[in-house]
């Protein structure tokens, strides 16, 4: 019997039917659920959630106690920190209108997207339904409500854009149009950062 090419610690769960890339690590008390997806080179933090049918890309780091439930995608290369909540249902309850207990088939799943790169500061809140860009960065204890464009800086509750960031997660400065593209200036890396282009 070959050995299992990614790492589960003694306490996490990782249901049979799950798939787990190679090179990925699940730490303590995280839990997989059956049909969900994790890609390669993931690290899955201690207490750790993931609902079935989320599907997790690549190189992704999911820091403690964070909860992925169904409906959720996240592309390569994302950053979530501890305590972070996705919610899939914009119109929650518990029982029906007649007062019966829900079943899996009365929950309508909104879909929510998290796109490469981007980064989800500790303890924010992704309402779902929404789209959050590449490379954006989405400051510790927001509520994200709406879309958020790529590169984006958004903060508060509900979060709303302070500015771009590069792809080192620094703000940018000076940031201006020019020749059909929103272009900043990264201190840190000493280069111009290409936000996006222009209609």
């Amino acid at each position: 019997m070959s050995a299992t090419p990614f790492y589960v610690h003694p306490t996490a769960e990782v249901e049979p039917g799950a798939e787990v890339g190679a090179g990925t690590r699940v730490w303590r008390q995280a839990h997989i659920r059956a049909q969900a997806t994790v890609g390669e080179m993931c690290n899955i933090g201690k207490g750790v959630y993931i609902e079935s049918h989320v599907r997790i890309g690549s190189r992704v780091k999911i820091q403690n106690h964070v909860s992925i439930f169904e409906g959720v995608e996240v592309e390569d290369g994302v950053f979530i920190g501890p305590h972070v909540c996705f919610t899939n249902d914009l119109y929650p309850r518990a029982i029906t209108p007649t007062g019966q207990l829900k079943s899996a088939d009365d929950w309508d799943i909104t879909p929510t997207l998290v796109k490469y790169g981007a980064s989800l500061g500790a303890g924010s809140v992704i309402v779902c339904g929404v789209t959050i860009g590449e490379f954006a960065l989405v400051g510790a204890g927001s509520v994200v409500t709406k879309d958020v464009p790529a590169y984006a800086l958004v903060l508060g509750n509900p979060a709303r854009q302070h500015g771009y960031v590069c792809r080192c997660a620094r703000r940018l400065v000076d940031v201006h149009e020019q020749e059909h593209k929103l272009l900043g200036w990264c201190e840190f890396c000493a280069q111009v950062c290409e936000i996006k282009t222009l209609p």
